[in-house]
């Protein structure tokens, strides 16, 4: 079967993976450097916490390849388990907690319940004050993306897939309502090329609505802007403290490398609209990151008034509506597998699977995917993901 798969980040170059590595003839389209759209810009997280079974499910399944990641592919991701804190101020969202920590644990993840004295000893330095519950999975951390990109392109090329970096898809076409083929521009030519294909996987992220278009599908997946900052905090963040999110104010932060930390979140102070994924601003906002700090500084000692800031900026999340990603045949010849709501780098390994299952079987014996096909929004039965940042 020939494959076109359009988008080369870490949910793309997977999925050419996973299709190649199951005999597919594959080519995949990057308009601009591979990883260089969402995946570079992300906090590089890994976790099993999130309050829908499915994101949990895929979190577990993935999981089972970053943590042998350097053995399937030969380059060590910088993987760090630190785990994730995520801290509750209200007894309405510790309620919640104790239900999604039982079902996370059900499905087999290392999730637990704490007292926010229990939450101050996993995190040195967090004010326990403002907080009356929160969870912490030891099996959490980051990684590097970037080092995930190299892994999984050099994976995909060794079994023949045609990496084509700065090649943009310009069209789609169908015959009746299935797609067969695709106009691609780019390369070492310049030129556009009609190539025809079997199926394209759609994986452009933020640039996936504007694919799905061209084959006249509506995706309802919208890029929105979110920025990262690196500051250095007085006194330095150990690297033994986890990825620790503030959930009822949106502020996160983690340790980085020889002190400095890692801090963002969204705090809807510019009413998050959509964005043009070609034509963004990719700095990041002094106001914004002064902000940051200040929320961060409500809970953490680490952070205040002597906190320097370094250096940060911006990047898109691929937002659906109900938080969680589109897989699906969406057409005849078109896979949908976009739209993970800044969740596709952790997401990535069992999503490329379940994608290339899709496109070679036409099901997937992975995980139940069914609530993630794009109809669910009309049909009113969409999901909730509130453990986002």
């Amino acid at each position: 079967m020939d494959v076109l798969v359009v988008g080369g980040g870490a949910v793309g170059l997977s999925t050419a993976y996973s299709l190649a590595d199951r005999g597919a003839n594959v080519t995949l389209a990057e308009k601009g450097s591979l990883g260089n759209g969402s995946t570079a810009r992300s906090a590089g997280g890994i976790r099993a916490q999130f309050s829908s079974r499915v994101n949990v499910e895929l979190s577990l399944a993935s999981k089972e390849v970053w943590d042998t990641f350097e053995d399937r592919f030969g380059v060590d991701i910088g993987l760090r388990k630190t785990g994730y804190l995520f801290l509750a101020r209200t007894d309405e969202t510790a309620e919640r907690f104790r239900e999604e920590v039982e079902m996370q644990r059900g499905l087999g993840a290392q999730s637990e319940l704490l007292a926010p004295a229990e939450a101050a000893e996993r995190c040195p330095g967090l004010d326990p004050e403002p907080f009356v519950a929160a969870t912490y999975n030891p099996d959490d951390g980051i990684a590097d993306p970037n080092l995930a990109v190299q892994g999984y392109a050099a994976g995909a090329r060794d079994l023949g897939v045609d990496v084509r970096a700065k090649t943009a898809v310009t069209d789609l076409h169908r015959e009746g309502d299935r797609v067969v083929g695709a106009d691609l521009r780019g390369g070492d030519t310049g030129r556009t090329e009609r190539y025809e294909v079997d199926c394209v996987v759609n994986a452009a992220g933020a640039w996936a609505a504007a694919i799905g278009a061209m084959a006249g599908v509506d995706l309802p997946i919208a890029p929105r802007r979110r920025q990262i900052a690196v500051v250095d905090p007085t006194p330095p963040v150990p690297e033994s403290v986890p990825l620790t999110i503030d959930l009822e104010t949106g502020s996160y932060f983690r340790p980085e490398r020889d002190g400095a930390a890692l801090i963002g979140g969204h705090f809807g102070e510019d009413g998050d609209p959509d964005r043009d994924p070609d034509a963004y601003d990719e700095g990041m906002d002094l106001e914004w990151a002064a902000r940051a700090v200040e929320n961060a500084a409500d809970y953490a000692e680490y952070f205040g008034p002597d906190t320097r800031i370094k250096r940060g900026w911006a990047g898109l999340y691929a937002v659906t509506p109900d938080r969680h990603p589109i897989v699906e045949e969406t057409v005849p010849g078109l896979a949908t597998v976009a739209g993970f709501s800044g969740h596709g780098f952790q997401h990535a390994p069992a999503s490329g699977r379940i994608a290339a299952d899709l496109v070679l079987d036409g099901d997937t014996g992975l995980l139940d995917v069914s609530p993630l096909t794009g109809d669910r929004f009309e049909r009113g039965e969409t999901l909730s993901e509130r453990s986002v940042a």
